[in-house]
């Protein structure tokens, strides 16, 4: 097993801090852009060499619940793969997942802290004030705890110890492995505990983006289209050898549960229609992660230390690691890379249309109950033929507080000017003083690295970007 990331020798240039036109800082790290068959696009740095996805990782996470009986639908399933900030509502969606299987924050194994959000912690400090108690950190409001609710969910479906669902050898971590392996197309090459106190598995940043890039695709296309298959994660029931270590991108990966990919189809829907229609729950309003999803429809989800994953509908999907775990480039520069490696091009990146949308918010088959006959999913544990097991699943959670509009917008073509607003708000201003009306002057602006610039020079200019 490989114990180390990249170094800096292998590493490039992403982006650098410019302060009154003096180049202060420079952030170095490697990046990977793959297109919808799962091939590089753009490769830059070690994209082959290990990372710590830390929260990257959370929608293989969530399938790996899901398929186990965490039954949970719209912000919910978002929940369970957020990085929430703990607005009011975060608890409280996080809340209802832990009833619905009997639990409370007492059962969180994550640790205690402080809502992140000003607002609804200033509101808990205000309900400490009038009662003459102390404000107490709570597992509840830390950003894992969704996840970590649809773990239990998980453990309390399988007639599972709770108390233990954390440890590798668990059913629910178990399964999570087998996932992360199916999904990204390679075995983990080391395994440490995340800042949860999960486990967590060090992937290639090309096996990131793969599998993050086909929950999206599985998760987008419309049941029994041609666009399901195509993100078919078993090739045993079709005689295929799988990919070799040399194919980065194929879709197919031996080994695969047989009839899993149904499965893993219905529960990577159900996260994309939850994010989709309740953008807020994987982040928080006006957050980077939150805020591509919702203006650009694009699929984003960072991870401690410098990650960041993104996926559109169409299959295109860009990982990036600054080595020195800072996150304050990260979206611009992923967003660009997509760009330049042709992700926006037909316009076609709407996760959702208004006709699905709709359907997403109401739909009946997304929202499968404990009364349900079809057996709780699992990878390789024998519980799907098994109807004892099948009927202890947790009831879904949905949270009719936060559902979605009957209608939602219709996500419009990501334009260049689109995408320069977005990444223009979301990248963090340089600062010095105030200006003339007493307002923070900006100084100085985040920018492109010139390893980057570089590279995206070549691949205007027609240079085979796969080099």
């Amino acid at each position: 097993m490989s114990r180390t990331t990249f170094t800096p020798a292998e590493a490039v240039e992403l982006a650098a801090v410019e302060r009154s036109g003096f180049i202060e800082s420079r952030h170095i790290g490697s990046a990977v852009v793959l297109d919808p068959q799962g091939f590089p696009v753009l490769s830059l740095g070690a994209a082959d060499a290990p990372v710590f996805p830390r929260s990257s990782l959370k929608p293989l996470q969530a399938i790996a619940a899901m398929c186990l009986g965490a039954e949970v639908s719209g912000p919910a399933a978002a929940l369970a793969m957020a990085s929430h900030r703990c607005e009011a509502r975060h608890a409280e969606v996080v809340e209802s997942m832990l009833a619905s299987a009997g639990l409370t924050p007492a059962d969180l194994r994550c640790p205690a802290a402080h809502p992140a959000d000003g607002a609804f912690r200033a509101e808990l400090q205000e309900r400490a004030f009038r009662s003459g108690t102390k404000e107490a950190r709570s597992p509840l409001h830390f950003n894992c705890s969704g996840k970590h609710a649809a773990f239990l969910m998980a453990a309390v479906a399988q007639d599972a110890a709770t108390a233990s669902y954390l440890d590798p050898d668990h059913v629910v971590q178990r399964t999570v492995a087998e996932v992360v392996e199916a999904f990204a197309g390679e075995p983990p090459s080391a395994v440490g505990v995340d800042g949860c106190g999960a486990p967590v598995f060090a992937l290639t940043l090309t096996g990131l983006a793969r599998a993050i890039g086909r929950v999206v695709r599985l998760g987008s296309a419309d049941p029994g289209s041609a666009d399901v298959g195509s993100a078919d994660l078993s090739s045993a029931d079709r005689g295929s050898a799988g990919p070799s270590s040399a194919d980065l991108g194929s879709a197919d990966v031996a080994g695969a549960d047989a009839g899993s990919e149904l499965e893993w189809a219905r529960e990577a829907r159900t996260l994309m229609d939850g994010v989709f229609a309740h953008p807020w729950a994987i982040e928080g309003a006006g957050r980077p992660n939150t805020t591509v999803i919702e203006r650009l429809g694009v699929f984003a989800k960072g991870g401690a230390e410098g990650v960041i994953v993104m996926a559109t509908a169409t299959g295109y999907s860009v990982a990036v690691k600054c080595l020195d775990g800072s996150s304050r480039a990260l979206t611009p520069v992923a967003l660009t890379l997509l760009d330049r490696a042709g992700a926006f091009d037909d316009g076609r990146n709407a996760v959702w249309n208004d006709d699905h949308r709709a359907t997403s918010a109401n739909d009946d088959r997304r929202d499968i109950s404990a009364n349900d006959d079809r057996p709780a999913a699992s990878a390789k544990d024998g519980t799907r033929d098994n109807p004892a097991k099948a009927d202890r699943r947790a009831t879904s959670v949905t949270t009719d507080a936060h559902s979605a509009p009957a209608t939602a917008r219709e996500k419009a073509r990501v334009t260049p000017e689109l995408l320069a607003e977005v990444i223009a708000d979301l990248t963090e201003p340089v600062t010095g003083g105030t200006d003339s009306e007493g307002r923070t002057a900006v100084v100085g602006r985040i920018v492109l690295g010139e390893d980057v610039s570089a590279r995206i020079e070549r691949k205007s200019d027609g240079d085979s970007p796969k080099n």
